[in-house]
């Protein structure tokens, strides 16, 4: 297991980023039908209303480990509601998407293509035009005088895309003035509960049930809707909506107690082999490891209690303990030579960081120095990334936040406190922020608890290459080095070094209970 052939090892597709648009399903279109029954010809309109279109969820679920399922996918689409029928019979709702990604995975909006949110500005443009002095009266006139201007034009997006006309009629049978103002623009009720845009999701968490990203468009209404007197049997009714489109972007940073930090070839993978049950590929070139691995330390012994129990734990005895094993770092891998820092993200969420040095590859004090070197470029990295983010003008909406469905308006044009106050004229063209959202709160790297594995202590010269690294501990949790990252408040409480030999499996039992130990 600890030595094993260069073809036996097992290995699963990884991808850790992917874009992905998802589109909800289309409304259904109303029918335009008559009662027909014995000794009735012809009876009142009985049209039935278009089904909603189905919408997409997310789940963060325990399990998964890679976005490969869904970067293949690239479209996600939810399905099309069923049309109306006849006898009043309302269409079916379209089958819905569920999207399951790994725990840890960050969802950010790229762009969308909402087709209400052009409806939507109209209608609010139209009600302040209302607000400034002009009546109701005055706003259907305008709307009739549109209509009869466009409702047989060519052009996309008249009005002519919105009616459908009794199959048996013609549109030299229909004139302008037969066909009433469009009804109000309408949004599935599910849409209050889906997040607001633009998206920043943070799902660290595993979720016992699923969050809404796209609600499914409205049905079209059936011709009972537009019964009138001067038209008690209209023979149109209208299309369905069309269903938003979102384009998203999917990074995973893989959430694991401890991150192997390496360079190539330092003896990470033979490591992980002996502390845990993975079989990660092993070999004695560089860059054998080219995908993070995910491996589990078992703690139970079996009995129900765990073999080794924290101050923490006590109430809640832990029963496993993840190591997250990346690629190795080499130098100057911050300017992208060799797998660059791509990885590093998966390490950026584990609890504690876990150095592993070579001690038969040179001075080991440099080989750390030089692993923090990069390490510390990362965050420097993240911390541009950060505050570029955090300091755009509606910071407050583009931040990473956890997904709270009911504090706020699924639309940035409807103002809840007008809808408590002023009724129908809720929608305003350009409200304030209506809350600040935290931004993303990840502790820095450098003040993560950390120690130093120094693998291959079995050969030659090991152990005086180790002393030398143990006295450059000591040295710098007394205050009297400089800490490798050179971050004032980097972690120095408490700097554990531990020699082992993987391959002999020696030395490798104490690291359960030091890696609980620094948890």
């Amino acid at each position: 297991h600890l030595d094993p052939a260069p073809t036996d090892y097992s290995s699963a597709p990884f991808t850790d980023a992917c874009t992905l648009i998802v589109a909800a399903g289309s409304g259904g279109h109303g029918c335009v039908s008559f009662l027909r029954e014995k000794f009735i010809a012809a009876g009142p309109p009985n049209g039935g209303d278009g089904g909603f279109g189905g919408s997409v969820y997310i789940q963060a679920v325990q399990g998964e480990t890679s976005l490969h399922k869904i970067a293949r996918r690239g479209l996600l689409k939810a399905g099309r509601g069923k049309n109306g029928q006849g006898s009043l019979k309302g269409g079916a709702k379209g089958h819905d998407v569920l999207i399951t990604v790994p725990v840890g995975t960050v969802v950010r909006e790229i762009s969308r293509n909402d087709p209400m949110e052009a409806v939507e500005a109209e209608e609010a443009r139209e009600r302040h035009r209302m607000r400034n002095g002009r009546g109701r009266k005055a706003f259907d006139e305008d709307a009739r005088a549109e209509a009869k201007e466009d409702v047989f034009g060519d052009k996309p997006g008249s009005q002519r895309d919105e009616w459908l006309i009794y199959p048996g009629g013609l549109p030299k049978h229909f004139t302008p003035d037969d066909f009433p103002p469009l009804p109000r623009p309408r949004r599935s009720p599910l849409a209050a509960a889906q997040p607001r845009a633009p998206l920043r999701l943070d799902l660290d968490k595993a979720m016992e049930a699923p969050m809404l990203l796209a609600a499914g468009a409205v049905g079209g209404l059936g011709n009972p809707h537009f019964v009138s007197k001067q038209d008690l049997k209209p023979k149109y009714a209208t299309k369905g909506q069309e269903g938003m489109r979102i384009h998203l972007q999917l990074e995973l940073k893989l959430l694991a107690d401890v991150g192997l930090v390496g360079l190539p070839n330092a003896g990470k993978s033979t490591l992980m082999r002996a502390i845990t049950r993975s079989r990660t590929r092993v070999g004695n070139w560089a860059f054998t490891t080219l995908a993070p691995n995910i491996g589990t330390i078992v703690l139970d012994d079996h009995i129900g209690r765990p073999s080794l129990v924290t101050k923490e734990w006590r109430k809640r005895p832990r029963e496993r303990l993840t190591i997250a094993d990346i690629p190795g770092l080499i130098e100057d891998a911050h300017l992208d030579k060799g797998l660059g820092l791509g990885f590093l993200r998966h390490i950026e969420r584990a609890a504690v960081l876990a150095f592993v040095i070579d001690l038969n590859a040179g001075d080991a004090v440099s080989a750390l120095k030089g692993l923090w070197r990069e390490v510390g470029a990362y965050e420097k990295l993240r911390e541009h990334e950060l505050n570029a983010e955090t300091e755009r003008v509606k910071s407050q909406e583009d931040a990473v936040v956890a997904f709270e469905p009911f504090s706020s308006s699924i639309s940035p044009g409807l103002d809840p406190e007008a809808v408590r106050e002023g009724g129908d004229d809720a929608l305003v063209l350009d409200p304030a922020p209506g809350r600040k959202l935290p931004p993303l709160s990840l502790p820095p790297i450098s003040s993560k608890p950390w120690l130093v594995v120094g693998t291959k202590a079995d050969l030659p010269g090991a152990q005086e290459n180790y002393m030398q690294l143990r006295s450059y501990l000591q040295r710098v949790q007394a205050g009297k080095e400089e800490h490798p990252s050179g971050k004032q408040n980097a972690w120095k409480t408490n700097l554990v070094s531990t020699p082992v030999s993987a391959i002999n499996k020696q030395g490798v039992d104490s690291l359960p209970g030091t890696l609980l130990q620094l948890l």
